[in-house]
């Protein structure tokens, strides 16, 4: 019941957040991290209030939150990227001053067991029935069983007991501790290898980085978004001017490796360029098929 009334209460509260963040009108960009930090702290204590799971509830208004657009998204998205890495130092800190290494030790049988059983049995038939029907082949299925990095939020599970004054609470907490350095000494060093022995390794993407920002508003009627010329597309190679985009859009900048283009008409395309493209809503479609359409060889 919990749980169903903390998924509840995260959807709603979470489209609750993003209407209000973008029908209020602050003086101040400065104050909009203040005012969802408010808002993360009245989901937790309402949703506690009306018995459902609040960190569920938190978690599931973050992610509708997140996949919204709303005002000064990406300063308040650096924000709360700032306080969520100051959050896991200050965790660690406090996870590390509870622990006492002379207790590990006498676990160390128990301890081993437990992390193999977890890391090539437990895990992996969860990951299998979990993703049964995902269109995941069998070794991107692996790879999840393998990635699945034990860290923090077990660790925080195990001192529940602790607080709740259980027997062996203290056996718990450092059988935990120890399951999760095996964890990460056995899976976390190994990962690189694994990918490449699974066949799934992939150059990393590189996201583009610009010299401004722009806010995509629910109010307005146009869209600044990033658009990328295929390799093998049959515009590369074109002028700007002969794309035969939609009326009304316009290519604000391109990135090609380090450098910003401003673009003007004889500007030419190149394979794997990133257009960040000013357009109106709804033709979003019709510039990816431009950009898609690839060249024909007799």
């Amino acid at each position: 019941m919990q749980f169903s009334i903390g998924t509840v209460a995260g959807v709603i509260f979470g489209y609750a957040i993003y209407k209000g963040l973008n029908r209020i009108k602050l003086e101040y960009e400065g104050l909009y991290p203040v005012l969802i930090s408010a808002s993360v702290l009245f989901v937790y204590s309402a949703t506690e209030l009306i018995q459902g799971n609040p960190f569920l509830s938190v978690y599931i208004a973050g992610l509708v939150l997140g996949n919204q657009s709303f005002v000064h998204k990406r300063s308040n998205l650096r924000f709360l990227d700032g306080i969520a890495w100051l959050m896991q130092i200050i965790m660690f800190l406090t996870l590390g001053l509870l622990v006492y290494p002379s207790r590990i030790p006498p676990l160390f049988g128990t301890g081993i067991v437990f992390s193999l059983f977890l890391v090539f049995i437990a895990r992996p038939i969860a990951v299998f029935v979990s993703l049964f029907r995902s269109g995941y082949n069998i070794r991107e299925k692996l790879l999840v069983s393998w990635i699945g990095l034990r860290g923090a939020a077990p660790i925080i599970l195990a001192t529940f007991p602790f607080a709740q004054g259980l027997a062996d609470s203290d056996k718990i907490f450092h059988l935990v501790f120890f399951t999760v350095l095996v964890s990460l000494l056995l899976q976390g060093t190994s990962v690189p290898q694994v990918v490449r022995w699974l066949g799934l390794d992939a150059p990393l993407e590189q996201r583009a980085s610009y010299p401004f920002e722009f806010e995509n508003r629910e109010q307005s009627d146009s869209n600044l978004l990033e658009f990328i010329v295929p390799y093998g597309s049959n515009s590369a190679g074109k002028f700007v001017y002969s794309l035969n985009f939609p009326e009304n859009s316009l290519i604000t900048l391109i990135y090609r490796g380090d450098r910003h283009i401003v673009p003007t008409g004889k500007t030419t395309l190149e394979e794997g360029d990133v257009l960040l493209i000013l357009t109106p809503k709804g033709s979003e479609d019709k510039i990816r098929d431009i950009l898609s359409q690839m060249e024909t060889t007799i």
